[in-house]
């Protein structure tokens, strides 16, 4: 199958009900704005701006898909009337064992972290752990997956149940139609991604070429890692890359077309590069650059060089530097100072 973009028309059906509805009660939107570039809106730090600035920050610069990592109270009220805004909200790891121990036990968290912003609030998609497949919390993700989906359903509720999952789930990448899960990928994974199949939901990937180049700069060229390379660097078959995001991309396509699942969709939940920690591999004109082509790659409307049909979605990491990420890059992640709100570089 050429172009597996099985949930497109619904994604699109959604967003432009969300939008009409927003017109209909708050006034017209800009759709100019409208993007498939989402930001993630990280909370670990002790020195960020209160959630209704946040939101003030995404309307005034166009975005309209974000991510939080837990169901926070203060984020999501600040997010009530504000339909024009697309939300994933993800599920604690911690929280998914008793989940997945018991319906009820879902029913519950739905109830008091998801039920009470339904009216006001547009939640997009529900995500089931983050980065914990493959590993040991990894079985907890489908049996949760499953319970929550069928209660979405039974309330006839729009909003697709998923997962995040690491490039860690490959134990070969290169080239890309090399791409393979390791052993306890395919144990863990595989199931979760029939489960999508079945469901017609995308599967969220994190994808960092920054760590890659970073693990080897003596090989990698810097163009290759940024979007920047003006030639083709690597030929797989008949698919040529230019860029590293494309083959990390492709790569997990063929992986889980090996394993028969030809038809589930990829958004990106995780993409960025920090702009400092790392001594000149990470500066901030290097982090514009990446963000910045990955900005204009999502765009531009086109897909990878496996699916070119299929355009690609995906949330950049992270809006803060958060001061209580481990030291290091981790800190430097952010598009904006969380103090003044001031950009790191010009990105939007």
């Amino acid at each position: 199958m050429d172009c597996p973009c099985p949930n497109k028309l619904f994604l699109f059906l959604l967003s432009w009900i969300a939008t009409l509805f927003s017109i209909k009660h708050h006034g017209p939107v800009n759709m100019g704005t409208t993007t498939n570039v989402g930001l993630n809106y990280g909370l670990l730090g002790d020195n960020l701006p209160s959630p209704s600035d946040v939101i003030s920050l995404y309307k005034s610069i166009g975005i309209t898909k974000i991510r939080i990592f837990d169901p926070n109270v203060e984020v999501l009220n600040a997010l009530r009337g504000h339909h024009e805004i697309e939300l994933t909200v993800g599920i604690k790891d911690q929280d998914l064992a008793a989940l997945a121990a018991s319906e009820e036990a879902v029913k519950g968290w739905f109830a008091t972290n998801i039920e009470p912003y339904l009216a006001d609030v547009n939640i997009t998609f529900i995500t089931v752990g983050n980065e914990v497949i493959p590993g040991l919390i990894g079985p907890q993700v489908l049996p949760v997956m499953q319970s929550l989906t069928n209660l979405v359903k039974s309330k006839s509720l729009t909003i697709s149940v998923t997962t995040v999952v690491a490039m860690s789930n490959l134990g070969q990448s290169y080239p890309p139609s090399a791409g393979m899960f390791t052993p306890q990928s395919r144990e863990q994974l595989v199931p979760v991604l029939k489960f999508l199949s079945q469901a017609r939901t995308p599967i969220l990937v994190n994808i960092y070429p920054y760590f890659a180049y970073a693990s080897n700069p003596v090989n990698i060229s810097i163009e290759y890692a940024t979007f920047n390379a003006k030639t083709v660097v690597v030929e797989d078959g008949a698919m040529q890359y230019t860029n590293m995001f494309d083959a990390i991309f492709d790569a997990f396509v063929w992986a889980m077309e090996k394993e028969g699942v030809n038809d589930v969709s990829m958004v990106v939940s995780e993409t960025g590069w920090p702009s400092a920690g790392n001594g000149n591999l990470t500066t901030p004109e290097i982090a514009a650059m990446y963000n910045g082509n990955f900005v204009k790659h999502v765009r531009s409307g086109k897909g990878t060089p496996k699916r070119p049909n299929c355009s690609v979605t995906g949330f950049i990491f992270a809006t803060f530097n958060e001061n209580q990420k481990p030291a290091g890059t981790e800190e430097h992640f952010g598009l904006y100072e969380p103090t003044d709100l001031k950009p790191i570089y010009k990105l939007f």
